[in-house]
């Protein structure tokens, strides 16, 4: 199988993408436009992308909103409190039968490689045995990399280390935490403490929920960039939402900033979610509660989109398009300058394998596995403007969606 007249992110001209079974043959310049043959895959001078990238959702979550309740204030901490009540009426076949459904939204809009945290703070882990099992049963659609995330705190929880531990030896992939959310201070350092060595003994990578308050006083950011770089971890550690680094002051920030240099961990946003959530207590003027992607990208440290909740006791919307996620996330971080949209598709592809340590494979690259979306515009500045789709998703070199975009008809 051939994908031809394509173009590629940061070269001129059209290309042609030989497909050898599963692996990326040879990516070939065209002398000018080609007419497809039979099993050709036309790109029709439209960008061919590595596959999109989910880096943070909650699998185990999703299609909850109003069972048993509604978020009714709309903060972080109703939800949690609504989740305890879903979470107590949770079976393992709900948890596979929603968290698939989920998946099929994702594969719908491009998504090949997924990282969903799974809560671990249920003596039974009803939650993430049913998600090891979905995650040998979608291998054919996506790689899923599943977190032992404590929703509830590790060291505030009833045998929260016992069951982080317990969540690593069933198969979860990568070790979480919620530091801000512990009953101390205290707590949440020797929470990270313990994650880290927990990640450190099982060779496990890391994902923190990491200060999602408004609270300028949460500073657990700190805590896991130097346990990080002390322990050369960096590339293997991820921050998530951070999201009260969008209260601290500037002169805290720059101090800040050197260390998380220095460290070189990873950063998840999730701005429809945290714009949603955040800046509840606020009358006016109101924060925006999204952590500072722009600056940290600024500095050169890896950052990336996710979505977080698709219809669940956080965030009542979504339908698996992180494009959507992308566009209303370049709004929201002041991210529409010229430089900024014409790489704009990094946030939800390339900074997205980063984090999820993806190496060698990801990418189009000959020799890597043949696992390419053809989209619906030229460049990133089209796929934003346009409100562009991937209209063609190969995994292992066979076609795993095909979209035919909507046509309009008009009459004056």
């Amino acid at each position: 199988m051939n994908v031809i007249n394509a173009r590629l992110r940061g070269k001129d001209g059209l290309y042609r993408i030989v497909l050898d079974g599963e692996r990326i043959a040879a990516i070939d310049l065209q002398p000018g436009p080609f007419t497809p043959a039979r099993d050709d895959i036309d790109a029709a001078q439209n960008l061919v992308t590595p596959p999109f990238i989910e880096p943070h959702i909650h699998l185990d979550a999703t299609l909850t909103a109003g069972e048993p309740r509604w978020n009714m204030s709309g903060t972080l901490f109703e939800g949690i409190e609504c989740w305890a009540e879903r979470k107590a009426l949770t079976t393992h076949e709900d948890i596979k039968t929603r968290a698939k459904k989920t998946l099929g939204m994702l594969v719908d809009h491009g998504i090949q490689f997924v990282r969903t945290h799974v809560d671990v703070t249920d003596p039974n882990l009803t939650a993430l045995k049913a998600m090891v099992e979905v995650r040998d049963e979608v291998r054919h659609l996506v790689d899923l990399q599943i977190v032992a995330f404590p929703q509830e705190g590790i060291e505030s929880y009833a045998n929260g280390r016992g069951l982080m531990t317990e969540a690593v030896a069933i198969g979860a992939d990568v070790v979480g935490g919620i530091p801000h959310f512990e009953n101390t201070r205290e707590h949440g350092v020797a929470s990270v403490e313990f994650l880290m060595d927990l990640a450190e003994r099982s060779g496990c990578l890391v994902d923190v929920h990491c200060d999602e308050t408004d609270d300028a006083q949460s500073r657990f950011l700190e805590v896991l960039a130097e346990q990080a770089r002390v322990r050369g971890m960096g590339a293997r550690v991820t921050a998530s939402h951070t999201v009260a680094m969008g209260s601290y002051d500037n002169a805290y920030c720059y101090k800040l900033f050197r260390l998380l240099k220095q460290a070189d961990i990873n950063f998840v946003s999730c701005p429809t979610e945290s714009i949603h959530l955040q800046g509840r207590f606020d009358t006016f003027p109101k924060r925006r509660g999204v952590t500072r992607v722009a600056e940290l990208d600024r500095a050169g440290l890896n950052v990336c989109f996710g979505q977080d909740s698709i219809v669940d006791p956080w965030y009542p919307l979504g339908n698996g398009n992180i494009l959507r996620i992308l566009e209303a996330g370049l709004h929201i971080c002041h991210m529409l300058g010229y430089e900024d949209i014409q790489r704009s598709l990094d946030l939800v592809t390339v900074n997205s394998a980063r984090t999820l340590n993806l190496g060698e494979r990801y990418g189009l690259e000959v020799g890597r596995p043949a696992n390419l979306l053809v989209l619906s515009a030229p460049d990133d500045y089209e796929m934003i403007r346009s409100q562009g789709q991937a209209l063609v998703s190969v995994r292992g070199g066979k076609v795993l969606m095909r979209r035919t975009p909507a046509q309009v008809q008009r009459f004056a």
